[in-house]
Order: structure tokens, then C-alpha cells, then sequence
């Protein structure tokens, strides 16, 4: 892959961030077989069931899987940042895509792929690089750091700042919780590089998640960030942090369409009013169920406020089935999520439902690529993880062989049988390990024995007082900070 095509694969966002790029208008054929019923309130949805995930040790080919999967960071490591590429060879990378990575790194030292010295080598390099890199105009990480010398760089990997990602800090943090509590004595740096962020902007006093958009010399532009699935799951990211997310941790508002006779739930906010889409995919719901199982995270600051997420199963298991309906009824191996190209657009949003059509596979702008339908490999693990039966057996086998074992996992294979998707990613291997790890340990964010308060629960509960102490949880009056 040339670097305009790395840059464009970029533009497109690695996160699965709202697009503020014009909406599709143009009409959709209907695909045979689609799944949409007649009228919005028939047939009436039968028993979804509950999740049923897969437990056990791994098995000797899925160990393998991981070793083939934590090439890609060995291949793409910069020993002077302590960061990875988000794209094969690349040098630029999100907080979205640094923490698929961070998710790999946890899986590798507790399958025994790496030893306990080189997984804390690699947490110094990037502790270090926590703690020094710039900031977007002082707030929170930027969008897109080059991972050579953490600089902020836009897009082209430039040197700029561009704004940042609600969604993105909510992702990264639930991975430094992670690492936090299972290796503590990495928790002082951790601590000392998020108590350098102001949060003033990122989360209101209401619960809603803010990102900001900027361009050279003009101000900053704050918009609310998310749509139904990622919104929640981000969510819980700050949730682990002591932070009050009311509102984004809400489903409403959302509206069903009924598919194969389930009704598959979506964020009913206009996407032509928002000039943002709305996609139904599964990634979402995958990481939520295998960092959370779709449940609420840990956090003693929520007395009195119910941040019960159990209808997140009842989604998630939505989302599931009507997938394997597809297959039953059209024999198309189902397990969409957006995902990577190897040519342009060189990213899509590869969905179940979106902008008001079924199995609708579109580019950032909208534009209708139906040629570029995959069974995302990051999608497709991630539900052989979470439900064991005789479908996700079937994508598995589709799936598990294809990785090259000096680079990585492939991004996918397409549905139209053109082959694979010969890109690999950050997200896509980081993903698929957390999901190989999830089958052995159940879900990953679970706190664990006892330890001394950390350096940032010191500073919620006022024992210190740093000068954006306002903008954290425990204060949240920000007036101050603006």
C-alpha cells in the first residue's frame, strides 16, 4: 500500500466515529432476501434468547491465532515512543487504534506470548510518551499523533492539530483501567499522564459526550459525539473514571426496524438533519461484550443513578442473530462491521442496517459500494467468542486460517468471493486477541485484589489539588476551566 492510499485509509477514520460528511440520499436497490419486513410492525420478533459465550483454555490453533495476530505489533512497534502503527507500516496512529493495541499487549503477556520484562519495557516507552506528548490546545489528545516522535499530525500525517474524539479517549480509557488494575505498578504513570488532561469539554454536567473539530486559526468546534452502540460503550470508559455519563449512557433516542423478524435497534436521531450516519454494525457490541459483558463497569460514584446496561444484551443478541438469519436464509456468511480497503475508498461502513436500508455497505461520504461487503475478521472472532453455536462455528472456519504469519491477521474476506482484504490493521488484530483472551478469562474488565489508592482516585477524593481539578468527576463545575 502507497502512503496516499495509507492517507486516505486515515482520512476515513480508524474509530468509528460519527462522519460529518453529507449523508447518502441516492435510492438502494433492494436486495433479495433482505430481511425487511412489509409493514414496520409485522412479524412480530420471536425470543431472541441470551448470549451463550464460549469458556475454556485456548486451544493449540487458536494460540497460534494469537502469535499470528501479535506480529503485526512486533512489526509495527516504535521503540521510541512506545507506540504502533495503526495501519501496517504506516507511522500514525488514534487513541482508538493505540488502545487495540494496548489490548493485544495485555493478551500477549497473559497467554505467555511475551515475558513480563518486554511487556514493561513497552509500558515505560509508552508511560513515558503519555506523559510528555502534546495535547490539543491543552485539553486531551488529539485525534492523530505520529508514532515516530508522538507529534500531533492531521490526516496526512502532518504536523497540525485537529481535534479530538469523545469516542476515542472513551476506548482508550478502559484499556488503562485495564492494565491499571491487573499490573499496578504501572498505575503511578498512567495516573500522572490522564491527571494532565482537562476534561471541561469532553463531558458536560448533563453526561453528554463531546468531541471537537478545529482548523488552523479558527476556534475549536465542539459536537455531540456517538450514536447508539459506540455512545454507550465510550461511555463506560469515563465511567471507570469516577465520570457521570447519564445521557450517554442511554439507548433513547432509538427506533427498531424489523429484519428477518427481529427488531434490530438504531439511533432514530436524523443522520440528514446531524449530517452524521448511523450505522448498525457489530464491533460495538463485540467490545462491550468482551471487555464488559454488556454490563455496567465498576465505579463506586454512581450511588443513587441506575447505569444498569442489561438491555445491551438484549441488543447485542439482536444484532447476532439477524446475521445468522441472513446466512439461514441466503447462505451469505454474515459478520458486519466497518472496516479497512486495499484500494479506495480504502474504508467503509459495512452494515446490518443504516441511512434507512438493510445490508447497506457505504464510504464516509455516503457514496453506495456494495462490491466492498466483508465478513470482518474482528466482527466475525469477536462473535465466535461471544456466542458458541453451530453458526459462529461455521464463520470461524471461514476465518481463523487467514493471516499471513510474518504480518498479521488480513483485514477480511469480501462476501462476493473476490477474495481477501489484503490490509492489516491495529484494530483488527488488537480486537481479535482481546476476543481470544475474553474466551479464556471471561470479560476483561473486572477489578482485581485489593491495592492502595491510585494517585488519580487521590485526586477525586481531594487529598491533592492539581489545577484542573474542577474539570474532574468529583467537581464537575467547569465554569472555571473554560
Amino acid at each position: 500500500m502507497n502512503n496516499n492510499s495509507l492517507f486516505a485509509l486515515l482520512l476515513a477514520g480508524l474509530c468509528g466515529c460519527q462522519s460529518i460528511e453529507p449523508v447518502a440520499t441516492e435510492p438502494r436497490p433492494t436486495e433479495e432476501g433482505d430481511g425487511l419486513g412489509v409493514e414496520r410492525a409485522a412479524p412480530s420478533p420471536p425470543d431472541v434468547g441470551v448470549p451463550n459465550p464460549r469458556t475454556g483454555n485456548l486451544t493449540e490453533r487458536e494460540l497460534k491465532m494469537a502469535h499470528a495476530a501479535w506480529k503485526y505489533f512486533e512489526n509495527n512497534y516504535q521503540e521510541t515512543t512506545g507506540l504502533v502503527n495503526a495501519v501496517d507500516g504506516y507511522p500514525s496512529t488514534t487513541l482508538w487504534d493505540t488502545a487495540s493495541y494496548l489490548g493485544g499487549l495485555v493478551t500477549a503477556r497473559e497467554l505467555g506470548i511475551i515475558d513480563k520484562l518486554t511487556f514493561d519495557d513497552r509500558m515505560v516507552r509508552f508511560i513515558k510518551t503519555l506523559n510528555t506528548m502534546e495535547l490539543y490546545r491543552g485539553e486531551v489528545p488529539n485525534k492523530a499523533y505520529n508514532t515516530q516522535n508522538a507529534a500531533q499530525v492531521n490526516y496526512a500525517n502532518q504536523p497540525g492539530e485537529i481535534g479530538y474524539s469523545a469516542l476515542d479517549i472513551g476506548r482508550f480509557l478502559v484499556w488503562l483501567w485495564v492494565i491499571k488494575e491487573r499490573y499496578p505498578e504501572h498505575a503511578p504513570g498512567i495516573d500522572a499522564g490522564i491527571l494532565r488532561w482537562n476534561f471541561c469539554n469532553v463531558v458536560d454536567e448533563y453526561g453528554t459526550m463531546f468531541g471537537a473539530l478545529a482548523s488552523p486559526g479558527e476556534p475549536t468546534e465542539y459536537l455531540q459525539e456517538g450514536r447508539l452502540g459506540y455512545e454507550e460503550y465510550a461511555a463506560k470508559g469515563f465511567q471507570l473514571w469516577g465520570f457521570h455519563t447519564e445521557r450517554a449512557s442511554k439507548p433513547d433516542p432509538y427506533d427498531v426496524i424489523n429484519m428477518y423478524g427481529y427488531d434490530i435497534p438504531y439511533d432514530s436521531r436524523d443522520p440528514r438533519k446531524l449530517v452524521a450516519h448511523s450505522y448498525v454494525v457489530t464491533e460495538s457490541y463485540v467490545l462491550d461484550g468482551i471487555e464488559f459483558g454488556w454490563d455496567h463497569p465498576w465505579d463506586n460514584t454512581t450511588e443513587n443513578v441506575d447505569f444498569s446496561h442489561r438491555w445491551v444484551a438484549d441488543f447485542a443478541q439482536r444484532i447476532y442473530a439477524v446475521q445468522e438469519a441472513r446466512y439461514m436464509q441466503t447462505g451469505i456468511i454474515t459478520a458486519r462491521t466497518e472496516h479497512q480497503l486495499d484500494q479506495a475508498p480504502y474504508f467503509v461502513y459495512d452494515t446490518i442496517y443504516t441511512d434507512g436500508y438493510a445490508w447497506n455497505t457505504i464510504s464516509e461520504k455516503g457514496e453506495y459500494l456494495p462490491q466492498y461487503a466483508a465478513v470482518a475478521i474482528k466482527g466475525a472472532i469477536g462473535m465466535w467468542a461471544l456466542w458458541d453455536t453451530p453458526y459462529t462455528d461455521i464463520v470461524f472456519e471461514h476465518v481463523a486460517d487467514l493471516y499471513n504469519p510474518e504480518k498479521g491477521f488480513y483485514e477480511g474476506i469480501y462476501e462476493n468471493g473476490t477474495g481477501l482484504i489484503n490490509t492489516y490493521t491495529s484494530n483488527n488484530n488488537g480486537i481479535l486477541m482481546a476476543a481470544l483472551l475474553y474466551k479464556q478469562q471471561g470479560k476483561l474488565v473486572v477489578e482485581h485484589p485489593w491495592h492502595p489508592p491510585s494517585r488519580w482516585e487521590a485526586v477525586i477524593n481531594d487529598e491533592f489539588s492539581p489545577h484542573m481539578q474542577q474539570c474532574l468527576p468529583s467537581r464537575h463545575n467547569c465554569s472555571s476551566c473554560r
